[in-house]
This record gives C-alpha cells, structure tokens and sequence, in this order.
C-alpha cells in the first residue's frame, strides 16, 4: 500500500458529482446521509484492509510513499486513486459495495489499472472485513427490494431494463455475430478479430452436447440476439426460441430472416414458466444468471417438463462459490441495482441440487473462467475504444463509467477465479424431495 497525507477533498469532484443528472443517477448525484462514527469506522476497517493489499493508494494532490509491491512479483501494483477520500468513505459505511460502485460512477476514485485493482479485491474479498464483523453482516447490508423479484411480471420489466437499454449499445462492444455470453478460444491470449470464431466455437460445442442435428426438435431459452437458434437451423433443426426483450426478438428475426432459416426458426416473447410442448433438446445459455433463487425450482422443473423422453437439456451459466452465493442472495448489490435487476449467479452445488429435486442428473459440466475473463477484456476495450458513438446514442458519462466498471468488475471476477463459467448437461434422473425455493 502507498501512504499518503490526507488532503481536503477535490474540489473538481465536487463539481464533477454536481453535473450527474440527478434525475437519472439519483444516489450518484448526491452522498448518502450518514454519521460520522459509521464513516469513520468504514475508513477504519477499509484502510486497514487495503494496507494489507498488493494495491497503491493514492489520495490526489498528496504526497506518496511506496511501501508495498505485490504478492511474489517484481514491479509496481495496480493503483487506487482516491479523488474524494471523505465522499468514499462515506458512501462505503451508508451503502458498502453499493456504494463503493457509486463512488466510482461519481468520479471520487479511479485507477491506472481498474481490471488489475478489482482482481486484487476480488482475491482476498474474504479478507477485506474483520471476521468478528462479518457475523454482523445483516445490519450493513441491504436486502433486495422485493420489487426485483422475477414473476412473470417482474422478470419482464427486469429484463427490459438491461437487454432493451439499446441494440446499438450492445453492437459497439459484441463482435458481428452480437453472442453476448462467453466465447471459447483456441488459444489464449486473443485478440478482437478471434472473437466470432470463438463465439462460433462456444455455441457449436453446446448444440454439440445438445445433440443437434436434422430434424432435431430444439427449444433455445433466451434467444439473445438469434445466433445460436440460427446455427442450430443451419444444422437442421427445428429451433423455438423464446426471450422477454422485446429489442432483442426484433433484431433476432431480422438477422434469422438474413440468414435464410426463417422458415425452421419461430422467436416468441414468453416467460420459460408458460412454454408448452415437449423438444429432443433445450439449450439455455448464460440465462440462469437472470431466474433469481426464488425460481430456481420453477426453471428446472420446465427443464425436465419440456423434456422429450432421452432428451437433454445444455446449459451455459455462471457459478461462484456457495457460501459466497448463500451471501449473495440475502443482498441487494451493485449489479443488482444498476446492471443485473433480480439476477443470482448460482453454485454448481446449488444447479446439482435444484436438478435433482427436479428429477434431472448433472451427466457433464466443463469449465472455461479463464475464456470468459478474455471475452470480457475483449468487450471492454471495444466499448472503451466507441466511447464517442456510446454519447451519440445518449448515454451520458455516468453510464460510460458504470459500464465500464461492470465488464471490469465482471472480467476481475472470472481473473480472480471467484468466477467460472460452466457448459453442463442435465438428463432425466430420479426426483429428490424436499427442496425448496430457497437457495440450496
């Protein structure tokens, strides 16, 4: 860690945090109400923390001594600089992560290295609160409002509010084929032009394990924007594919249209919950992330319901760690308020039991963090390279900043190994009883 001399707060953040739109990013705009014991006790436990970190710290306009190089490795360590130490602190005691990720949006901290930062927190995230203070976890943390939860209704206005921000917004960071899940290389590290192939090979080796091939019945759940359901066609299969953002099936129909498989693929706007029939094969990549644990038991049982006798149900979904999951579930956080409304990333432990009480088996699951940290470097630097087109389509700095610090924060967890990203396939199986919608 560097120690520094504290100065008064910088003046240009002040005016910086005055010119957010305190329309749109209301608890940006302004600093939370809080008291300066539990404000001082953030700066506490967080400068605490950080000075056992591979991190520099540095406060602008002060005076920095090094003291601290990263763990078993020559050279200088990923930066933080604090803009507004005091509008940090502050923001950390009201609102933790929530508001650790506003400070960010606001401008009162930044890095030289925000990717190298984040995995560096990422890695010892268990380290960063005293372990007498985490069993106090429930009077800091905010619960999730339970207006995120994904009903029928809800998953709607949930997913609207992420998948329907803009195609064109999407389009500046995916590559042409617009997959938007992680891509799977033939060898790392890559670069942006590796990106469709590799796209193409993630989604070959799912309709690979989905058995896909002519005549094949398939029910893709989550359409994106149509390149799975058309590579499926491509092959022969019949594809019903079904999504709730309303952006998103349009484009999909025009790019199914383009490609010439109109015919052997249907796009529908519906809930997994009301899906009738019965498929050879469903595939369901990276839309586990968005069912949240209260629906867990509703998704797999659609899985095994819509199954054809033989048949095999592929996923391609996020995991982290149980208890981090377990945590995670009771907590309204930063991805939950701005990026990902009612999302949960599940634990394998969690897939492999909600399955079973599903009456579905885990007969193969893979992983490839490393690719998705990859994709993720890929996406970021695209969108960080379009910034200007970003502004045409009015997104303002604010959002600029939040989005880059959610494919950082996201990239930080897949180079941490907190993340992975798992290909599973599910087959029928005995049912167990007695699980229920809570996070298992």
């Amino acid at each position: 860690m560097t120690l520094t001399l504290p100065p008064a707060p910088d003046p240009d953040t002040r005016a910086g945090r005055d010119l957010v739109d305190a329309e749109l990013w209301p608890d940006v705009a302004r600093l939370p109400r809080a008291s300066a014991l539990r404000t001082a006790v953030a700066r506490r436990i967080v400068e605490r923390a950080l000075a056992r970190l591979p991190l520099r710290v540095r406060i602008a306009g002060a005076a920095t001594c090094d003291t601290r190089q990263p763990e078993g490795a020559a050279g200088n360590p990923p930066t933080l600089t604090l803009r507004d130490p005091e509008a940090f602190y502050r923001r950390i005691g009201t609102d933790g992560l929530i508001g650790f990720g506003e400070s960010y949006m606001a401008g009162e901290w930044d890095s030289d290295d925000l990717v190298g930062a984040l995995t560096v927190l990422a890695r010892h995230v268990d380290e960063l609160v005293p372990q007498a203070l985490r069993r106090l976890r429930g009077a800091w943390v905010h619960r999730r409002p339970t207006s995120d939860l994904n009903t029928v209704d809800g998953a709607r206005r949930n997913i609207h509010r992420h998948y329907d921000l803009s195609n064109e917004l999407f389009a500046t960071f995916l590559d042409p084929t617009l997959t938007y899940s992680s891509a799977l290389f033939a060898s790392l590290p890559a670069g942006s032009a590796d990106l469709p192939a590799a796209q193409h090979r993630k989604i070959d080796r799912l309709l690979d394990l989905a058995g896909t091939g002519p005549g094949t019945n398939l029910l893709e759940i989550g359409t994106g924007w149509g390149e799975l359901a058309i590579r499926a066609a491509l092959r022969g299969a019949r594809v019903r594919t079904v999504t709730l953002s309303e952006e998103q099936r349009a484009l999909a129909l025009r790019r199914i249209a383009d490609a010439g498989v109109r015919d052997r693929v249907t796009v529908e706007l519906c809930d997994y919950r009301r899906v009738d029939g019965t498929y050879d094969a469903v595939v369901s990549v990276e839309m586990i992330e968005a069912v949240g644990a209260a629906y867990w038991p509703a998704y797999f049982g659609a899985l095994h319901r819509l199954l054809a006798p033989g048949g095999r149900a592929v996923l391609q979904a996020i995991t982290m760690p149980h208890e981090q999951m377990l945590n995670t579930a009771r907590t309204h956080t930063w991805i939950s308020k701005y990026v990902f409304p009612g999302g949960l990333i599940p634990s394998r432990e969690a897939i492999s039991r909600q399955s079973a009480a599903a009456g579905l088996r885990v007969a193969q699951d893979t992983g490839h963090g490393d690719h998705y940290a990859e994709t993720l470097r890929l996406w970021r630097e695209r969108f960080l390279g379009r910034s200007a087109e970003v502004t045409a389509l009015g997104f303002d700095h604010v959002f600029r900043r939040m989005w880059e610090l959610y494919l950082a924060y996201s990239e930080a967890g897949f180079r941490s190994r907190y993340l992975d990203v798992r290909q599973l396939v599910l087959t029928g199986g005995s049912v167990a009883h007695g699980t229920n919608g809570a996070p298992a």
